[in-house]
């Protein structure tokens, strides 16, 4: 009888585990580095001169630095802004790429006066699109 019932409790745990760890992982800070950074990265397809432009906005005015990438591009794009709440980024792209955005990130790393390092990422959006998640972390 023991037997019978070994496996079933044993997925139980295992499931409820699971469940806790993958709950549980959220970044408690989300919701304050959501009301302080701001970010968007939207593509134009203007008659085939197509663009990126990149937006990002610290509402504290607290950053020190911040290092832009957008990677999967042949050659992945980088530049560091320094003493820069706000900045847009204008990037020539000319045609959407074709295995979707998602092969695109475009992530932060933020070096913030009062939160220290901080990441974000985020994927682009063609024009007239709802905007794409964003992801936040410490690293």
């Amino acid at each position: 009888m023991a037997k019978k019932l070994g496996a079933p409790i044993a997925l139980g745990v295992v499931t409820v585990l699971a469940i806790l760890l993958l709950t549980g992982t959220e970044n408690p800070n989300k919701e304050i580095f959501k009301s302080t950074f701001s970010v968007e990265s939207i593509y134009f397809n203007n008659n085939g001169d197509g663009y990126i432009q990149i937006t990002f906005k610290d509402n504290s005015e607290k950053t020190k630095a911040v290092v832009l990438e957008v990677l999967g591009m042949e050659d992945s794009y980088q530049k560091t802004y320094l003493d820069s709440s706000e900045f847009t980024e204008i990037i020539s792209f000319p045609t959407p790429p074709k295995y979707g955005w998602e092969i695109h990130p475009v992530t932060f790393l933020i070096d913030h006066e009062e939160f220290g390092q901080v990441s974000l990422k985020t994927e682009i959006r063609p024009f007239g699109e709802s905007p794409a998640q964003i992801i936040y972390g410490n690293p």
